[in-house]
């Protein structure tokens, strides 16, 4: 005579895992693998790199050789590189170029007012007059 089988107990053995049937029918979901996902950087174009200096850093000491950067930090009233890194490079010449352009023109007003005029600005010293005397 043939030894029956015992039944199959519901608990697992120590160190097996348990085994799942996938679903039959309409109810089945099939799930679909996504492609892993490409890093950020690489969809954003060149980079710069990791910064070699952090946003905190004095720009006197990071420009201690260079007198003349120095005076235009201090002309800006920025300190540190992220205050610096907030102006565009035409907005750093806009600011340091308006009093220059604003004394220029001081000085070609008081010239004309005195008859006298820069060179090649006899035209401006003429209008200028004009406006000026009734």
């Amino acid at each position: 005579m043939a030894k029956k089988k015992p039944a199959k107990s519901k608990k697992l053995a120590a160190g097996r895992k348990a085994r799942h049937k996938p679903a039959k029918g309409p109810a089945a979901v099939v799930r679909k693998k996504k492609p892993p996902s490409t890093s950020r950087a690489a969809d954003s174009g060149p980079s710069l790199g990791r910064p070699k200096v952090t946003g905190d850093e004095d720009l006197d000491m990071l420009f201690k050789e260079d007198f003349h950067a120095r005076q235009i930090f201090k002309f800006l009233d920025v300190a540190t590189v992220k205050q610096l890194e907030q102006l565009s490079a035409g907005e750093i010449l806009r600011r340091l170029s308006r009093p220059i352009k604003e004394t220029v023109e001081r000085i070609r007003r008081s010239l004309a007012e005195r008859n006298r005029c820069l060179d090649g600005d006899e035209e401006f010293a003429l209008e200028h007059k004009s406006h000026v005397e009734p």
